[in-house]
């Protein structure tokens, strides 16, 4: 098999995003990224330390000449999302990713890539390594946890940096400058699972949801994709109108994703199967047709488990409260910035639901740029759980971080981008969130400024870098760092 790296400019950055494809580094388990990158800043020679959740900074010094510029901290994390198509076999525990080039792209085979945050990691690498770039003093800050808990930035201390400019390397369009990113909670409604034995001369049935794009619930809210969850679910409302009765109910793997795949186990009357039959294929005609432009590959269909004889169903009043929660849950855009052309300003996913022993849990995740707003939607799921019989928290969130359009590291990075390319780049803010906001509240005064190459469909296996925007990210960094006084 081809060497899908060979050939591929910068040659560092390819080599070590190749390397660490190679290790395990799914949020919360970076332990062996963080012993990488520490082994390498040792073998390069340079200062590197580490705190006790594994947030790695590692200090290289200036070149000749260059001692008296300010120093800069590049960051990015070690973690990334693990999705992976259902039917691919894949263990992110210990399984390398597989790349896949496909002419100007870069994917991996049924997981997700890693480049995010990947890409950010291996430029690090790269940069330590090369001792014949220009620059000033540097630091580099590889945080852990991004994806999850934000928990490495969350427990920066004083003094674990020393910069007082950042540029954050995890942003997914080249050419585009980001200022700004939105605040997030987590919403996360529980409900004691009362079962009982399912009735007498039914039939078990699968029902399934598939074929959907996914993505970051973020960025692609505002893409009009499908949300599994509030799909799987109307198709059992329908369902429930001819007796079915839910079993469990499984789908999302991700808070920060928009769930992809769902299925739920119900127990039909039997002398209505053939109804229930007609009724998933209608629902799949409708559901399909409104989607069409956006998922095309959409599928719900059921599936009869003829070895499945009885089970334990839910109890026909909470699988009511179940499903009017779910059906009352807002998922989507609710508010568009008045400031920002384009940005989404406030939104929620339903993301995550799961039937355990004893407990059905469902998951969702709200960001805005505006902390009232977050509030304001985290109040409003709250109440739709309320109402539905489950016990609710919320998580703490992270905070948002401001625009400030009077940066100084911003004016040179939009000066050096016009320089090399010819034209000015989009100043944006970002509908994500970004250790940014977290690495401001920590070390107040910071300037920061956060880009990267073009990726797309990062969290779901669709994840996709586009390799001829690596070379420009790669020299737009580099003219930075070197004219940076």
């Amino acid at each position: 098999m081809a060497n899908p790296i060979e050939g591929l400019k910068p040659e560092g950055v390819w080599k070590y995003f190749a390397e660490i494809s190679k290790i395990p580094r799914g949020s919360k388990n970076e332990k062996q990224i963080a012993a990488y990158v520490m082994q390498k800043a040792k073998e390069f020679g340079l200062e590197a330390k580490q705190d006790k959740f594994m947030t790695v900074v590692v200090r290289k010094p200036a070149t000749p000449g260059y001692e008296n510029r300010p120093m800069i901290c590049l960051q990015g994390h070690l973690d990334m999302v693990c999705e992976k198509n259902k039917d691919k076999v894949h263990d992110f525990e210990k399984d390398p990713i597989e790349l896949v080039r496909d002419g100007n792209i870069m994917k991996a085979n049924g997981t997700t890539l890693g480049a995010d945050n990947g890409v950010a990691v291996a430029t690090n690498l790269a940069i330590m390594e090369d001792k014949s770039l220009v620059h000033g003093p540097l630091e580099f800050l590889f945080t852990i946890d991004e994806e999850t808990g934000l928990t490495g930035a969350s427990n920066l201390k004083p003094g674990f940096i020393q910069s007082k400019i950042l540029m954050n390397l995890d942003s997914e369009e080249e050419g585009e400058l980001y200022v700004g990113c939105s605040g997030g909670k987590n919403t996360i409604g529980v409900w004691k699972a009362a079962f009982e034995n399912s009735p007498g001369k039914s039939v078990a049935a699968a029902l399934h949801v598939k074929g959907l794009k996914g993505g970051h619930s973020g960025l692609e809210i505002d893409k009009g994709r499908g949300n599994s969850l509030k799909i799987i679910n109307r198709a059992l409302l329908a369902l429930t109108d001819i007796g079915a009765r839910l079993a469990s109910i499984e789908g999302g793997n991700k808070s920060n994703a928009i769930p992809r795949e769902a299925e739920a186990l119900v127990f039909l009357p039997a002398a209505k199967l053939n109804q229930a039959k007609k009724v998933v294929a209608a629902f799949n005609t409708v559901a399909k047709a409104e989607l069409a432009s956006v998922e095309p590959d959409l599928v719900v269909e059921l599936e009869v488990k003829k070895d499945l004889k009885k089970g334990k169903v839910i109890k026909k009043q909470q699988q009511a409260l179940l499903l009017k929660t779910i059906a009352g849950l807002p998922h989507g855009v609710i508010k568009m910035s008045a400031d920002i052309a384009g940005l989404v300003e406030t939104s929620t996913n339903v993301a995550v639901i799961r039937t355990e022993k004893g407990k059905i849990t469902l998951t969702t995740s709200q960001r805005s740029s505006v902390a009232s707003e977050i509030l304001e939607i985290c109040q409003s799921v709250v109440s739709v759980f309320e109402l539905g019989g489950a016990k609710v928290q919320t998580t703490e969130g992270y905070p948002g971080w401001k625009p400030n359009l009077a940066s100084p590291i911003l004016k040179q990075a939009k000066a050096t981008y016009q320089q090399l390319y010819g034209k000015e780049p989009a100043v944006k803010a970002i509908h994500a969130g970004l250790e940014c906001g977290i690495i401001g509240e920590k070390y107040p005064g910071m300037d920061m400024v956060s880009f990267g190459p073009t990726l797309q469909a990062v969290h779901s296996p669709d994840e996709k870098i586009y390799i001829d925007t690596v070379d420009k990210f790669w020299k737009f960094l580099l003219g930075i760092l070197k004219n940076v006084n």
